[in-house]
């Protein structure tokens, strides 16, 4: 399935261009041409997928695998000090582009990137009642 209408499915096919890193049958990975760290790269699946929620099972296990891959090679390449592996879903959570996607993000230090979390603490109470409510849906 592909999204006509899509940026990622339209560099998937190859109809626009990318500085690729590496392609096979199933993925692309390319250069992020907004990126937040030198090397910074995306990991889309050729087929469309709104996000992680709708992504098959098997397509779900390969991306993790290809972002091993490409960590790994950043890692020799870049000489970096970490690597994030970042994925967002839904606009709230900073998807922006709805065709899912791994960032790979080498890390420097003194980078300046930040990437924080606003930390709150876990209540018994409510960890009780999430992990219940949870475990109803898997």
């Amino acid at each position: 399935m592909k999204d006509e209408n899509c940026i990622f499915c339209k560099i998937g096919a190859g109809t626009i261009p990318s500085y690729t890193i590496y392609e096979d049958e199933d993925f692309k990975v390319f250069l992020d041409l907004s990126p937040t760290a030198y090397g910074h790269s995306l990991i889309i699946p050729k087929e469309h997928y709104k996000n992680l929620i709708e992504l098959d099972d098997s397509v779900a296990s390969k991306a993790l695998v290809l972002a091993k891959k490409i960590a790994t090679a950043m890692e020799k390449t870049f000489h970096c000090d970490g690597i994030n592996i970042l994925q967002n879903n839904g606009e709230i959570a900073g998807q922006t582009m709805f065709h899912f996607h791994i960032h790979v993000i080498p890390r420097y230090k003194d980078d300046n990137l930040k990437i924080i979390f606003d930390q709150q603490s876990l209540k018994e109470e409510d960890a009780k009642k999430i992990v219940a409510s949870l475990t109803e849906n898997l």
